[in-house]
Formats: C-alpha cells, sequence, structure tokens
C-alpha cells in the first residue's frame, strides 16, 4: 500500500498533465475542421470553373456551325456569280461583233451615198435601218454592261464575304485548337508527376518516350509484367482526361513504335512489323485498363526516324522506343 505522500504526489502529477492534452486534443480538432472548410470550398470553386468553361465550350461550337453554315452559302453565291459574270461576257462580246459588223456596213453604205450624187429610197431605207439597228444594239450592250457592272460588284462582295467568313472560321479552329492545348499541357503535366525521374522515360518535344528495353524482352512484341505495371498509371491519366475533355473535341493517344536499324531475327520479317506490333500490344494493355479504343492510335516507323545518331549501343537502345502522343485526329 502507498504512504499517503506518495498518493498525493501522484494527485498532483494527474491534476498538471490533464488541462495541457485537453488543449492539445481541441486545437488538433480546431485544425482539422479549418483543414476541411479549404477543401469544401475549393471543391465548390472548381465545380463552378469546370461548368463556366462547359458553356464557354457549347458557345464555340455553336459559333462554328453557323460559321460554316455561313461561309458555305456564300461559297454557293460566289459560284453562281461566276457563271452569271460569264454568261454576261460572252453575251456583251457577241453583240460587240455585231455592232462592228453593222458599223462596218454603214460606213460603207454612207461612202457609196457620198459618192453618188442622187440617193435611191431603197439605199436610205436601209441606212435608216441600219441605224435602228445600231441604236438597238448599243441599247442592249449598254444594258449587258451595267448588268456585269453589278454581278461584278456583287462578286467582290461576295469574295470579300467569304474572306471574312474564312478568317473568322480559322479563328474559331485556333481557339479550338488552343483549348486542346489547355488539356495537352495538363495531361503532360500529370504524366510528369507520375512518372517523375523513372529511368528509361524521358519528354521530347510533345511527346514522352518510353525505351522498349523497359517494356518489352529483346525482339519481342509481348509486354513485360513490369511493362505492364510501368503503362498502368499512364492508364489511369489517359481515363481521367478522357472524363474531363469534352465528346466534341476530336482528340486521341497517338502511341508510336521504333526500333534500331539492326536487322531482326525473330519471328518478324522487318523492324518495321515489329514496332507496329509493339505499338499496337500497348494500345490493347490500354484497352484491357479501360481506356476507349476509340482514343487509342498505333503507329510502326521501324527504323526510319531515330533520335540518336549513330549504331553504338547506347544509340540503338535510345531509338528502341514507344512514344506517347496528345494529338488531334
Amino acid at each position: 500500500m502507498a504512504s499517503p505522500r506518495f498518493a498525493r504526489f501522484q494527485e498532483a502529477d494527474n491534476g498538471d498533465h490533464w488541462p495541457g492534452f485537453v488543449d492539445a486534443l481541441a486545437t488538433l480538432l480546431l485544425v482539422i475542421v479549418f483543414l476541411l472548410s479549404i477543401f469544401v470550398a475549393g471543391q465548390f470553386a472548381l465545380s463552378r470553373a469546370l461548368t463556366s468553361r462547359d458553356d464557354q465550350l457549347a458557345d464555340l461550337n455553336a459559333r462554328l456551325s453557323q460559321l460554316a453554315d455561313e461561309l458555305n452559302l456564300a461559297r454557293d453565291e460566289n459560284a453562281a456569280l461566276e457563271v452569271r459574270i460569264t454568261g454576261l461576257r460572252e453575251e456583251r462580246d457577241a453583240l460587240e461583233d455585231a455592232l462592228t459588223l453593222a458599223t462596218g456596213r454603214v460606213e460603207s453604205l454612207q461612202s457609196d451615198l457620198a459618192a453618188e450624187e442622187e440617193m435611191s429610197e431603197e439605199s436610205r431605207r436601209a441606212l435608216a435601218l441600219l441605224n435602228q439597228q445600231m441604236q438597238v444594239l448599243r441599247d442592249q450592250i449598254a444594258s449587258l454592261n451595267a448588268a456585269l457592272e453589278a454581278s461584278e460588284q456583287r462578286a467582290e462582295e461576295a469574295e470579300a464575304q467569304v474572306i471574312n467568313l474564312g478568317e473568322r472560321l480559322n479563328a474559331a479552329l485556333a481557339e479550338r485548337a488552343a483549348e486542346l492545348a489547355v488539356y495537352r499541357s495538363d495531361f503532360f503535366g500529370r504524366l510528369r508527376e507520375i512518372l517523375g525521374n523513372r529511368t528509361g522515360v524521358r519528354v521530347v518535344g510533345d511527346r514522352f518516350v518510353f525505351e522498349t528495353d523497359v517494356l518489352f524482352p529483346s525482339g519481342s512484341a509481348a509486354l513485360s509484367s513490369e511493362g505492364r505495371e510501368s503503362l498502368r498509371p499512364i492508364a489511369d491519366a489517359i481515363i481521367q482526361l478522357t472524363d474531363e475533355i469534352p465528346d466534341d473535341i476530336e482528340w486521341v493517344i497517338r502511341i508510336d513504335g521504333h526500333t534500331d536499324p539492326v536487322p531482326i531475327r525473330t519471328t518478324y520479317p522487318s523492324n518495321w512489323h515489329l514496332s507496329a506490333a509493339r505499338a499496337i500490344s500497348v494500345v490493347q494493355w490500354f484497352e484491357d485498363l479501360g481506356v476507349p479504343s476509340e482514343r487509342l492510335v498505333a503507329a510502326g516507323f521501324g527504323e526510319n526516324h531515330p533520335i540518336a545518331e549513330g549504331r553504338s549501343a547506347e544509340a540503338n537502345a535510345r531509338n528502341r522506343r514507344i512514344e506517347l502522343k496528345l494529338t488531334s485526329r
């Protein structure tokens, strides 16, 4: 049994620590509540931003459709005007030729009449008739010239409208390309975070490059178990991207297969066949992981596009690669 003095010591010791423990627990609870508030506010702001972006994309699509329709109508009208102008020019030229012939005949008759002292009544009637015909021809030519000028003016206006609509359509398409560039930049940022400084993976321009030695056994198009696991987080990122990009933006992930120039000595007849088979293996693995097949494209280039010069072991290893690129379809 403890002495009274020792019991009092324990009681005093317990009384000193308990308030401190309560204060620490209360502080921790306040921190957790603060963090939860920040998280909820961030989620709300992100939801509003995504809704605004979807509305903007819908407006852009409607504007693109309207501009395309207006451009087609303007082109049709311009083509019709060109046909009309051609017909008017041909008719005017024919009338001018007829006027030239009539003028020649009048001049000839006038010369004959001037040489004669007396003009027969028949010649006078012929001259009067020719003068009337010439006036009719002049009136018709004047009318045709006016119609031709009006048609040319309309053609110029239609051409200007076509140019304006083309510029507006190009601007809208450029805006759509800029939207895709934003998603491409976001996708590349995620892949950089996922891959980090992993050996055998690097960025070349707008592509992610995987050395095939990391993904495939030598001379084979079957993914190794390590290669499958290396590609799994990439597939997850593509699936997430598929959920975020609007359906009306045409995009694909292109998987390109490349080999070194060393002649192949396996069941594949050429390096070109091997590069294509490896790209298809990556596509099929992504499909197995849930990536939509319509967002995947496989291509084989063989040894035709090296990124390292020479035929050293190091250069060959760099040229044996799989490249991933987000691009428009």
